[in-house]
């Protein structure tokens, strides 16, 4: 008797295989844009917590001083006001990749921390954040881009709506807090 060859094919077709291709790309551009937008909220949150780190630690340094005189990069570093991740090249350098810079009022009774380089989404949520409620919280002002805000002008908190005029560029907004 002559046996018939019998071929049981287990592969999958190439439709099924575009399917599986469909799916996969489907979820990689959800994964994507998912971890830009937790990228850019871990920035923001980021630039947050270590302006008012380096506030409090400003504040605590100079406490018992009649004035801010000296205070500059070079001795935010050497004073260990900043966290090492802040430091590159003995320069200190924000979450955006930016420069961080401080620098005292020409009276050294005030100081001002600026960022640069922020992105457009990162400064409206920096600019709306909550950076005290009232002039007793030693901040004078803020500046975003080219506008100034303060306690004097009844411009703070910043809003939503000031701060999109303000945060004008799409990649290199700067903001400034001026303490008293």
């Amino acid at each position: 008797m002559k046996k018939i060859c019998e071929s049981n094919q287990s592969g999958r077709s190439m439709i099924e295989m575009l399917g599986v291709l469909a799916i996969i790309g489907v979820l990689s551009v959800g994964g994507v844009s998912g971890y830009s937008k937790a990228m850019a909220k871990y920035r923001a949150n980021k630039t947050i917590d270590q302006v008012s780190m380096l506030i409090v630690n400003i504040r605590t340094l100079y406490a018992n001083q009649v004035s801010y005189e000296g205070l500059d990069t070079a001795n935010a570093i050497k004073f260990e006001l900043v966290s090492q991740d802040m430091i590159k090249n003995n320069a200190l350098v924000n979450p955006y990749g930016g420069a961080i810079t401080l620098a005292t009022a020409d009276d050294d009774l005030s100081f001002t921390v600026t960022y640069a380089g922020i992105d457009r989404q990162g400064c409206l949520t920096i600019a709306t954040s909550d950076w005290g409620g009232t002039a007793s919280s030693g901040l004078v002002s803020m500046s975003v881009g080219a506008s100034d805000f303060s306690f004097e002008d009844d411009s703070f908190p910043v809003t939503l709506t000031n701060a999109d005029t303000a945060c004008a560029s799409d990649s290199d907004n700067d903001i400034s807090w001026t303490y008293h």
